[in-house]
Order: structure tokens, then C-alpha cells, then sequence
């Protein structure tokens, strides 16, 4: 017997690793991201057996839950960095960046029964550091994400309808509603569930999930959670009410968020604008930046030229380039509907990126550990031996 299970898993880690050869460069395509995912649980779960920081951080109060412990220290960097040029500017000095490309984030399916509209992680825009992924997904009650792994990166969970059930191996279970956020450090390693609520009225939930790769010298960190309640979320509105900005990453003029959220420095305002209102927002220095349109259309400046801009539908991407200061809309005054955005900003990591699946590491050989560690219940994923989570239960077959 113990020879066939040697032998079962020397086959299925031969199957995947040729599978990973095939599909992966240094970066990995988005129809792969969900494929490669399937493979590892489908064939390493088939013969389971049965048996550099900025400087010194002062720690907040905030409520963090953490699978190794409530009082694990912030181990991220300040998501504002300190005398940054830009931020200092007056909004009336600040110089727009140049928009690189703008484009369509098409629908697909992702997970069971899920539909995604995916505008980071594509051909069009693929490991735009410290950006791995984002989604807009829709999933019904009976599909979702049921249990997966993940090794290296952080997840950025924002509901805009609905709520979402979240179950992971350490015994953390819990529940974000529409306004919340939940922001998950996979570092060493995580097995969860991310599930649908039942909503009364049949109707979908929705919402975005933003995948940020780790400073490598974080990738092997404890996992850690905290979820972010709508109720603790800053917020921003121009004295006339043409604009409101929710803080919840960041900075909007002398409005901060919540400190301590993400280890990589992630800037995220959601932004709302009138029909006839402009707005302007700084960014730090070499941020990487881009705004997803959740509905409306705004007219973007592309650079510092004030008859240059472009206008971007909703369902659309539109990537900054580094040189400038910041961003600035508009809205027609003789638009039909406020405009809504996403605009988001973080700082680029010098490492390479190397992605199978749900495994963000900086090597192939990385690669390799992560899916016999997860194989063998080692090195972050010993607590998935036997775990299979309660919500993922309510799958709908």
C-alpha cells in the first residue's frame, strides 16, 4: 500500500509539474489562473491519504485577526510613504499622468458557477506589479469559490452587493457585507472558502477581489486577516456634493484610511462623481496606478496638456503611466448617470514574479515546493490534512 501511494504521488506531481513547464513562463496567463488552480486540487487531492522595511512602525489598535495570533505585529510597510513630492503638491499643481491603454475587462467564468469580468491578469495587462489580478465577479447563491489554497500574495476582498461567507483550515469563519472589505495575507500558506450568502430575493452577489503580490522577504509570513466594516471607512465629499470619495486605502487631501491594512502599500478610493464634476487626486511617487469603471463613463486627462483626455466606458480599464503626480476626471454635465470608479495605486516590487495557479512565488524551483508542501501537508499547509469546509458544502451540482 505505501508503495502505491508513493508512486500515485510521484505521478500526480510528475503530471503537474509537466503541466506547469507547459503553461508557465515567468508570468502566467489568465485562462491558466483557474485551470492551473483545478489541476493542483484535482490531481494532488485524488491519492490523499486518509491519516525591507521604510522605517520603524508603530502598531495601531486596530482589531486584526491573524491565524497565528491576535497580537502578531504588522509586519507591511506604511501604505504613505513619508515627504512623498507629490503628495505635498497643492491638487491645483498636481500634473496628471499619461494614460498608457484603456480596455474592456471582458466577462468569463472563474470557479463554479462564478462570472468574472477580469481587467488585471489578462493579455491586456498581466503582473503589473505590485498587481496580479482583479475581478469584478458575480456569483449566484448555490456556486462561488469553494475550498482552494494559496502561498505568497494578498487578497483584497471589496462587496458592493450582497455578502460573501468566508471558512478557512485554522477555524476562522465569518461574513462580509455590502461596504465591507476583508483583507487576506496568504504568506506562507492558506486553505479557505469563499462562498455566497442565500439572499432572500434570489439575487446575486457581487463585488471585487484584487490579488497583490508580496515583498519576498514576506512571502513565508504567518497568514493574517482583517476585515474592514463600511462603518470604518473614511470618507470624502467636495462641499457642493458633486464628488464622494470612500477612503479606503490611502488618502483623499487631509482624509486617511485606516492604517495597518495590506502589507504591500495598496492605495483604493472608490470614487463618485456628479454629472458636470471634476476631481483630482494625488498619487505617490512611482506608484503604479489604474481606475476601473464601475458604471457611468469619465473623461480621464491623459498628461498634463488640459485639452488631452480620454473618455472611459464603464467595464473598462484605463492604466497610468509613472511620470506625473497623480490622476484627474470629469464628468459631461450633460451626463445621464453619476460616474463610479475604482482607483487604485501601489508600489512596485523589484522581484520577479513567478504564478501557477494560486502560487505566487519568485522562482520555479518555489513552484515546485509550494505543490509538494501543499501535497504534503508541510511547511504552511499542515492543518489541510482531512479539512473540508462547511460552506463549501453548499455547492450546487
Amino acid at each position: 500500500m505505501r508503495l502505491i501511494l508513493t508512486t500515485s504521488l510521484v505521478v500526480c506531481i510528475v503530471a503537474a509539474l509537466l503541466a506547469y513547464y507547459l503553461d508557465l513562463s515567468t508570468t502566467t496567463p489568465s485562462a491558466t489562473i483557474s485551470t492551473a488552480t483545478a489541476n493542483i486540487l484535482a490531481c494532488l487531492s485524488r491519492q490523499r491519504p486518509t491519516v525591507a522595511s521604510w522605517f520603524n512602525l508603530s502598531r495601531a489598535s486596530y482589531s486584526t485577526r491573524s491565524m497565528a495570533s491576535n497580537t502578531t505585529p504588522f509586519q507591511g510597510l506604511p501604505v504613505i510613504p513619508p515627504n512623498d513630492p507629490a503628495l505635498a503638491k497643492r491638487e491645483e499643481d498636481v500634473i496628471p499622468r499619461r494614460i498608457q491603454q484603456k480596455f474592456l475587462a471582458i466577462e468569463q467564468a472563474e470557479g463554479a458557477g462564478a462570472r468574472v469580468r477580469r481587467s488585471v491578469g489578462t493579455a491586456k495587462l498581466r503582473n503589473f506589479s505590485p498587481f496580479l489580478m482583479l475581478d469584478h465577479f458575480t456569483i449566484s447563491p448555490g456556486s462561488g469559490f469553494p475550498d482552494h489554497p494559496h502561498r505568497g500574495q494578498e487578497t483584497i476582498t471589496y462587496l458592493l452587493q450582497g455578502a460573501v461567507d468566508h471558512e478557512d483550515f485554522a477555524g476562522n469563519a465569518g461574513r462580509i457585507n455590502a461596504g465591507d472589505l476583508q483583507f487576506m495575507t496568504a504568506g506562507r500558506g492558506i486553505m479557505h472558502a469563499e462562498m455566497p450568502a442565500q439572499n432572500a430575493d434570489g439575487s446575486p452577489n457581487v463585488g471585487m477581489q484584487l490579488w497583490v503580490d508580496l515583498p519576498r522577504r514576506l512571502k513565508d509570513c504567518e497568514p493574517r486577516y482583517r476585515d474592514l466594516r463600511a462603518s470604518e471607512i473614511p470618507e470624502w465629499t467636495a462641499a457642493d456634493g458633486s464628488v464622494r470619495v470612500k477612503v479606503i486605502s490611502g488618502r483623499r487631501r487631509d482624509v486617511e484610511s485606516v492604517a495597518e491594512l495590506a502589507y504591500t502599500p495598496v492605495w483604493l478610493l472608490d470614487v463618485t462623481m456628479q454629472p458636470g464634476a471634476s476631481f483630482t487626486q494625488a498619487l505617490p511617487t512611482g506608484f503604479n496606478a489604474f481606475a476601473y469603471m464601475l458604471s457611468g463613463s469619465a473623461a480621464f486627462s491623459d498628461g498634463p496638456a488640459p485639452s488631452s483626455s480620454q473618455v472611459v466606458p464603464q467595464y473598462h480599464n484605463v492604466v497610468f503611466g509613472s511620470e506625473g503626480d497623480g490622476v484627474a476626471a470629469s464628468v459631461a454635465p450633460d451626463a445621464k448617470e453619476p460616474a463610479r470608479f475604482i482607483l487604485v495605486a501601489g508600489l512596485p516590487l523589484d522581484q520577479p514574479i513567478v504564478q501557477y495557479g494560486p502560487f505566487v512565488v519568485s522562482s520555479r524551483e518555489e513552484v515546485y515546493q509550494a505543490m509538494m508542501d501543499f501535497r504534503g501537508y508541510q511547511n504552511g499547509f499542515e492543518r489541510a490534512r482531512d479539512w473540508e469546509s462547511e460552506i463549501g458544502k453548499n455547492m450546487a451540482f
